[in-house]
C-alpha cells in the first residue's frame, strides 16, 4: 500500500486494541437489530397462516385489545411521525383523537380517510385521493403519547400531569448522542406501516391534515424493509438483525416484555412503551471493512446469520465459547454479546425497525481519515416496544453506548419515547381511558 493509499482508506482498528479501548467514541448502535425476526417456530406458523396472495388486498384489524403495528408481522414500508400540540384545549385534543381513530379504522380497511359522498367543490377534499384503488395493503396505524402531552414547558395544559406513567421517562443522554432537535421528541406519535410506501405515507398525511390548527409536524421519516417471507431481513450493513427478538406468538413472553401492566397507569394496561431512534450509519466507512472484522463487530456470520462458532442463524449464542488462543469467540464488545438477554439480567425488548435512505448530505467524519465529503444520509429507524423502558431500552442502550464496537459506524441523531395505549374499542377512541378516567 502506498502512503497516499494509507490516507485515503478508513483505518481498521485492531480487534484486541478496540476491545481494550472500550469503543466509547461515537453514538451507540442501540440495538441495531433492525427487524421483527421469526424463529423457526414462528416461520412455520407464518407459512400456514392464511395470507392474501396480493399484498395490496391484505387487511389488518384496527379495533382490537392491542394496537396494530406492534406484534403485527412486519410490513414492507413505514412512515413514522411526531407532532407537537399547539392547542390549549383538552376538548380539541379529544376531538382530534376521535377523528384520528375513525379515519385510521377506515384507512386500514382500504377506505378513504373520510367519506367522499357529497363532497363540495367549494371545500378542501376530505381525502387527498392519492391511494384510491390501491387497497388496504396491510395498513396498520399506531398512536402514542409523548411526555409533552402530560406536561409541556412547566404547564399541565390538559389536566393530565397526574396520570403520566412513571415508565414514560425522559430518556437520558447516552454516550455519543448527537441529537437534532428537529428529529427528537413530540407530543403525539403516529406510525403507519403498510405493504406499499404510498399507502403508509398517505395515512400519516391525512391525519396531519385533520390536525391543522391543533398541532404542527415535529418530524417525519419514511422507512423500508426487504426480505423473503418467513426469513430474517437484512439491514443496510448486510447482516440479519432481530434474530433474538422475543417470540410474538408467545403470549407469556409478550406479557413479560412488551405489554404494560403498571398499577400507576391503569389506562395503559395492554399498551406498550415505544422508543424511536434515528440512527445514521456511515456506510462508506463500513463498506471498506473486511468481512471478518464486520463479523467481529456483530458477533455473527454475515451470510448465514449464525452466531460466531455456530452454523445456523437460530443456533444458541454461546457467550462462554473461546477461540484457540483462549479469547472469547464472540468478542466482549460485539453487538450480540452486549445486547444479549444473558448480558442484561434477562431484559428484552421487541425491535420492529426499518432502514431509511434520505439521499445524501455533507458530513465531517470523526474517524480516520476524518473525511469531509458528501455521503449517504442512510441508516436505521430503530423502534423498540417494551413493558417498561427503565428495565428494557435504557439499561441495554447505556451499555451499548459505552462499549459497542458498532459505535464507530453509527450516530444517533433522533430520539423519542411514547406511551402507546391499548387498542381502541368500536365507538370509542384511542386513549379514551386516559381522558375519561
Amino acid at each position: 500500500m502506498s502512503s497516499d493509499d494509507s490516507h485515503d482508506r478508513p483505518r481498521q482498528p485492531a480487534r484486541r486494541g478496540f476491545l481494550k479501548a472500550g469503543g466509547a467514541a461515537v453514538a451507540a448502535s442501540a440495538t441495531l437489530g433492525a427487524t421483527l425476526a421469526q424463529s423457526p417456530a414462528q416461520a412455520a406458523e407464518a407459512k400456514h397462516r392464511p395470507a392474501a396472495a396480493d399484498p395490496y388486498t391484505a387487511v389488518e384489524p384496527f379495533y382490537a385489545p392491542h394496537q396494530g403495528g406492534i406484534v403485527t408481522p412486519q410490513q414492507a414500508h413505514t412512515y413514522v411521525a411526531a407532532f407537537d400540540l399547539t392547542t390549549t384545549s383538552r376538548d380539541d385534543v379529544i376531538k382530534l383523537l376521535r377523528q384520528w381513530t375513525e379515519s385510521a379504522a377506515r384507512m386500514t380497511q382500504g377506505q378513504s380517510a373520510e367519506a367522499l359522498e357529497g363532497v363540495s367543490e367549494d371545500k378542501p377534499a376530505p381525502d387527498s385521493g392519492d391511494v384510491l384503488g390501491l387497497g388496504p395493503a396491510g395498513l396498520t396505524v399506531t398512536f402514542g403519547f409523548g411526555p409533552g402531552l402530560f406536561m409541556s414547558e412547566g404547564k399541565d395544559r390538559y389536566g393530565l400531569a397526574s396520570k403520566r406513567p412513571a415508565a414514560l421517562v425522559d430518556l437520558p443522554r447516552f454516550n455519543g448522542d448527537q441529537l437534532l432537535p428537529e428529529k427528537t421528541g413530540g407530543d403525539l406519535y403516529v406510525q403507519a406501516c403498510a405493504n406499499d410506501a404510498q399507502v403508509a405515507f398517505h395515512a400519516v398525511r391525512q391525519l396531519a391534515r385533520q390536525g391543522y390548527g391543533t398541532l404542527r409536524m415535529r418530524w417525519g421519516q419514511a422507512g423500508f424493509l426487504s426480505g423473503p417471507r418467513g426469513q430474517t431481513p437484512r439491514n443496510l450493513m448486510g447482516f440479519k438483525d432481530g434474530t433474538n427478538n422475543p417470540p410474538t406468538a408467545d403470549a407469556a413472553a409478550m406479557k413479560e416484555f412488551v405489554w404494560a401492566t403498571a398499577a400507576d397507569a391503569p389506562w395503559m394496561q395492554g399498551g406498550t412503551y415505544t422508543v424511536v431512534r434515528r440512527i445514521r450509519i456511515t456506510l462508506e466507512h463500513w463498506d471498506q471493512m473486511e468481512v471478518g472484522f464486520q463479523e467481529q463487530v456483530f458477533g455473527r456470520r454475515k451470510y448465514s446469520g449464525a452466531p460466531i462458532g455456530k452454523d445456523k442463524e437460530f443456533d444458541t449464542v454461546d457467550l462462554d465459547a473461546q477461540d484457540k488462543d483462549g479469547n472469547p469467540q464472540i468478542p466482549d464488545n460485539s453487538h450480540v454479546r452486549l445486547s444479549n438477554r444473558a448480558s442484561n439480567d434477562g431484559a428484552q425488548i421487541l425491535r420492529r425497525s426499518y432502514s431509511y435512505n434520505d439521499s445524501t448530505n455533507f458530513y465531517i467524519e470523526r474517524w480516520p481519515p476524518w473525511r469531509q465529503e458528501t455521503e449517504y444520509d442512510a441508516g436505521l429507524i430503530f423502534v423498540a416496544h417494551q413493558a417498561d423502558p427503565r428495565k428494557g431500552f435504557i439499561p441495554i442502550n447505556e451499555k451499548l453506548a459505552k462499549f459497542d464496537m458498532m459505535n464507530q459506524f453509527t450516530t444517533h441523531v433522533g430520539s423519542a419515547i411514547f406511551a402507546c395505549p391499548p387498542g381502541a374499542k368500536p365507538g370509542s377512541y384511542i386513549g379514551a381511558e386516559l381522558f375519561e378516567a
